[in-house]
């Protein structure tokens, strides 16, 4: 189907409409998940181990999800229906989530310290499970289709103001989300401790079904790209090919004798087309053409592919060691909703020694979320114009040193927390002030902007633009096995070691956060080579091929351009 952006739609003048959809998304979901051990070991009685992988599995299960949304939207129904569909589909599980909360009925009985408190029974468990479910299957179609859409508004190509706007739109989309998290983290996480869970889970809910009604009355507005077919057949197709023709020889003296398609790499190759690379030639094998590679005066495409298609192939192979680095670091910002807010639990938690007032404990993270909004502003008011001017790129810096950036502040961070710790394990005995867990918050809150953002430009810009929002989708499954890795470390260290007890104050925290240091650090290393030797997309963009494509030469590195 032929893909076509609509004039005059688009702009700065639909964001309003796709910045609620999100905000909203992540009022709800950071409403619930910052303060969940909470409710989980409180309301429900479970263990802290228990309570902090089954958060943890959550936004595992949430950020696997966006593969499956992304695949829908980049092949048969597009961003725009995924995104709606998506988000009634989360509201219907916040509405069941708040319905659990708020009726007794879905929660065992109270108890006191003095008493055996009796954990929740399994059909009160099955209907948590599946308000979590459906949460993260809304969360699926939400996540990777609101950043290609969102970028989507501004076009693509050679003019520079598109481009600035492209870069400073990821900026500003992941700052409006982290102004939602930090409401959620603090208005919303208060009423859930004072006022009660009902309230605390209606209030979100209430928030997913106002964006919903605000993201459709925006339809009239956006510019739209239509969906272009399966990308993962596409990447099959290559591959099968290639294989088939394994033991062909490449022509190494003119590339230009590989196979090339216009017409039929026109529905996925809206603003310029990938032109060859040097690298992984195995699969240019794919692109030879034989005798046997029609059917029927057309190409068998599980026998014959072009050099877009095969370079398709390419830019996700080679996206993937950069896109395996970001997993730890996830797996290091995981125990902020789970260890370090039984740590926050244990101190003195008063604003000031003359205050009465208690800072709720999954409250902290507002520390995160204001270091994350702070760096960015800085960021993209003053580092990028800044560096720019010596860069020569549109965005200031390139994703890959802004990631790295990121995972050095990451590794920082953990390796403070293990300090942290071990001083208030030291002083459990007079509390220490909770205010000595704010630079862990705010190291992470900096390494969030650099490292998170620099992923979705990263995956958004390297990625074919047919597989936008699958690419985007990598973002979230980056951070789905980051979850996934935290319980797998948490329950090997909880099953061989006595690190991890439910009084932390008799446990040794400090050494889980430096286990997350220790294998940071070496996958900083990694990361870094990865960078080193990582080859951008090549790609020659409309019109500039107007004299016919001339091999080698017409290719446009996005090294230079980017």
């Amino acid at each position: 189907m032929e893909q076509l952006y609509k004039k005059r739609k688009g702009g700065i003048k639909t964001m309003p409409f796709i910045f609620a959809n999100e905000v909203s998304e992540k009022l709800a979901v950071v409403g619930f998940s910052a303060n969940m051990v909470s409710y989980l070991t409180q309301q429900l009685h479970m263990p802290l181990a228990k309570a902090a992988n089954t958060l943890t599995n959550f936004g595992g299960t949430a950020s696997l999800t966006p593969l499956i949304g992304a695949f829908l939207a980049d092949a048969y129904i597009g961003r725009f229906w995924t995104i709606a569909a998506a988000s009634f589909i989360y509201l219907i599980g916040m509405v069941s989530l708040t319905t659990s909360a708020a009726l007794p009925a879905f929660r065992p009985q109270p108890c006191t310290a003095a008493e055996v408190c009796h954990s929740a029974s399994a059909w009160q468990m099955a209907v948590l499970y599946a308000s979590l479910l459906l949460a993260a299957v809304g969360a699926g179609g939400i996540r990777p289709s609101v950043v290609a859409f969102g970028a989507e508004q501004f076009g693509e190509g050679a003019d520079e103001r598109e481009r600035v706007q492209t870069w400073s739109f990821f900026n500003w989309y992941y700052f409006c989300m982290g102004v939602s998290m930090l409401v959620a983290v603090t208005a919303v996480v208060y009423v859930q401790d004072n006022v009660g869970w009902g309230w605390g889970l209606g209030i979100p809910a209430a928030a997913m079904g106002i964006s919903l009604a605000s993201f459709i009355a925006g339809y009239p507005l956006y510019r739209m790209m239509e969906p272009a077919g399966s990308p993962f057949t596409r990447l099959a197709q290559v591959a099968t090919a290639a294989v088939r023709k394994r033991r062909l020889q490449v022509p190494n003296s003119d590339p230009g004798l590989l196979y090339r398609n216009d017409e039929l790499d026109k529905p996925i190759s809206l603003t310029g087309k990938l032109v060859h690379s040097h690298g992984l030639r195995f699969f240019d094998k794919a692109a030879i053409v034989t005798q046997e590679d029609e059917i029927a005066g057309k190409p068998n495409l599980w026998r014959l592919s072009t050099v877009h298609r095969v370079e398709e192939l390419k830019s996700v192979i080679r996206m993937a060691p950069i896109w395996a680095a970001g997993i730890l670091v996830i797996t290091a910002a995981a125990q902020q909703n789970t260890f370090s807010l039984q740590q926050a639990r244990t101190m003195d938690r008063r604003f000031s020694r003359s205050s009465s007032f208690l800072i709720p404990p999954g409250s902290m993270t507002v520390f995160t979320m204001l270091s994350m909004l702070s760096t960015i502003t800085l960021y993209d008011r003053i580092l990028v114009p800044l560096t720019r001017r010596y860069t020569g790129l549109d965005r200031g810096i390139s994703f890959l040193l802004r990631m790295g950036i990121g995972f050095a502040i990451s590794a920082l961070a953990t390796l403070v927390a293990g300090f942290v710790e071990l001083h208030r394990r030291h002083s459990a005995e007079a509390p220490l002030s909770v205010f000595w867990l704010v630079p862990q918050y705010a190291l992470f809150g900096a390494a969030e902007a650099f490292t998170s953002i620099g992923h979705l430009e990263f995956f958004y810009d390297q990625a074919p633009e047919s597989m936008r929002s699958t690419a985007t989708a990598l973002f979230w499954l980056s951070i789905s096995a980051g979850s996934y890795a935290s319980t797998l470390l948490v329950t090997v260290v909880h099953r061989y070691t006595a690190w991890l007890p439910d009084d932390i104050n008799k446990g040794r925290l400090e050494y889980l956060y430096w286990i997350i240091t220790g294998l940071q650090v070496i996958n900083l290393a990694y990361y870094l080579l990865c960078a080193t030797f990582y080859t951008y997309k090549p790609l020659m963009l409309k019109g500039a091929d107007e004299k016919g494509y001339t091999g080698e030469t017409m290719e446009v590195d996005l090294k230079t351009i980017a």
